[in-house]
């Protein structure tokens, strides 16, 4: 895309704007922030707080035209083979629809029917088995919408093959009374299935090895390694190909969510991505809220060069959004070939952190406010709360909106250096009526497609991840060596054999 004239449209206005501060843009235009905004369904986003004018917005919509944004849109909604390193589709819009295609619906008729079994009280706790996109996405849902749980079943989340993880999500735990859900698409992955093991032998040890098997359910592409493992047909769930792991949420990998919030939550939550995927299909440019996040992602990465940006949720039951969203966008845009392997020529996926505000605040705003290094903010906040502690809720909401005013206009001072805030730094507001399963799974589908809009100017492929396998493939070598099942490689640098060496002679 660099080399077309929309690109360089946008590398001419970029210098234009050299010098111009947020402060004389809100100045000359006393509409700028009602205006520089768009609305969907409960969600506001206001953008009025970037480094952007009305044109900005108007070259970056014919940046999108000249991309093919609204043909890719068409062409991964409705099921054909965006995923072009793997000749397959990325259609986790699928299972949204409302009216899903007959093996969508008789899945989440499977895991309805089996969250009733699992909610009716034979069991007080679920541990859902995962990694990666088989753990975050129910894990961050799960805490997001606690306050809609079950109030009598704790639902845990174990994905680190750390023992210690193991320890402390299971301590307190009775296992004749836990159900675990191990997910993996292959049932072959390493940490999963090693915790698995532990798991069944944890829970055999307590009940007996003949009816450990029951304390298990799976959620997998690979059924018959699942029965092998134990699991009763019954109880395996599927997982497709052409569902991502980290786009998976609303497949039976969100069982162990449907179990802790109930079906109708879980349905609602559908409904709620599945009404900004439409969104994200029909509505213009400028309206467009996943196509503006992803245009305004463009616009800081490649025209500012600004490398990272932060996602601020002010809401406690938010606190794992952030992890999320950094490995939808990290393992997503984290490329540097385009689809058809050319180099990308241009910087993609940048670094994505955060956490809940006002903890936060206490943490890094110092860089955020007077750090040589500019750092886009996306911040997230809801009109109405989860709890009855109004007061809490009313000086929360007030850190975000006095945060968001601080980092654009600042307060420049001649007279101490040390205390000058000098502002014009950017950040982006998503007020949302209230955290609802509707309205995390709009919040959901709205980074989803934000993603896809970064990747379609770049031209890259977000939906593979081939940068995970090296490390993963040397780990199963090493761990070889570890159990004494294999030798050392003798081509292996020093520093590694003398790593592994040091930790053999004192484990």
């Amino acid at each position: 895309m660099q080399d077309t004239g929309e690109w360089q449209a946008l590398i001419a206005h970029r210098e234009e704007l050299d010098g111009v501060h947020l402060r004389g843009l809100f100045a000359a235009d006393p509409s700028r922030g009602e205006r520089l905004t768009a609305e969907a369904d409960g969600l506001l986003l206001d953008y009025s707080k970037n480094r952007l004018t009305d044109e900005t917005v108007a070259l970056l919509a014919a940046l999108a035209d000249a991309a093919g944004l609204r043909g890719w849109i068409e062409a991964m909604l409705d099921g054909e083979p965006v995923n072009s390193t793997e000749n397959r589709p990325a259609w986790h819009a699928a299972l949204r629809r409302p009216d899903p295609v007959p093996e969508v619906r008789e899945e989440l008729d499977h895991m309805a029917a089996f969250a009733a079994q699992a909610r009716g009280g034979r069991w007080q706790s679920v541990v859902n088995i995962g990694i990666g996109g088989s753990d975050l996405g129910p894990a961050m849902a799960a805490a997001a919408l606690d306050s809609y749980a079950h109030t009598d079943l704790d639902v845990r989340f174990l994905s680190n093959v750390d023992g210690a993880h193991f320890r402390s999500v299971t301590k307190d735990l009775d296992p004749a009374r836990t159900l675990f859900i191990v997910v993996s698409k292959t049932f072959t992955t390493v940490e999963t299935l090693t915790n698995a093991r532990t798991a069944r032998a944890w829970v055999a040890d307590a009940v007996g090895p003949e009816r450990a098997g029951s304390h298990f359910a799976a959620v997998t592409a690979n059924p018959e390694k699942a029965q092998d493992f134990g699991v009763d047909a019954d109880s395996i769930f599927a997982m497709w190909d052409w569902v991502g792991g980290r786009y998976s949420l609303g497949s039976a990998v969100g069982l162990s969510l449907m179990i802790a919030v109930g079906p109708d939550a879980f349905a609602e939550m559908l409904a709620g991505m599945h009404h900004v995927d439409e969104h994200f299909r029909t509505a213009p440019w400028a309206e467009n809220l996943p196509a503006l996040l992803g245009l305004i992602g463009i616009w800081n990465r490649n025209f500012w060069g600004w490398p990272t940006y932060a996602v601020l949720p002010y809401a406690q039951e938010l606190s794992l959004f952030p992890a999320y969203v950094q490995q939808l966008d990290m393992e997503s845009s984290g490329k540097s070939v385009r689809a058809d392997g050319t180099p990308a020529g241009t910087a993609t996926g940048p670094v994505v952190w955060g956490q809940p505000g006002t903890n936060g605040q206490h943490a890094f705003h110092q860089l955020l406010h007077q750090g040589a290094d500019i750092v886009p903010v996306d911040f997230i906040g809801f009109c109405r709360l989860n709890h009855n502690r109004l007061g809490h809720h009313d000086l929360l909401m007030a850190n975000l909106f006095a945060q968001a005013e601080a980092l654009a206009f600042g307060a420049p001072r001649t007279d101490d250096p040390h205390r000058s805030f000098e502002g014009n730094r950017p950040s982006t507001v998503i007020l949302v009526d209230q955290l609802t399963p509707r309205s995390l799974g709009q919040l959901v589908a709205l980074y989803e497609h934000k993603v896809f809009t970064q990747a379609a100017i770049w031209g890259i492929n977000p939906f593979d991840q081939w940068g995970v396998e090296l490390g993963k493939t040397l780990a199963t070598a090493i761990a070889a060596e570890l159990t004494g099942t294999a030798t050392p490689d003798p081509s292996r640098d020093s520093s590694t054999q003398s790593l592994i060496n040091r930790y053999v002679v004192n484990r």
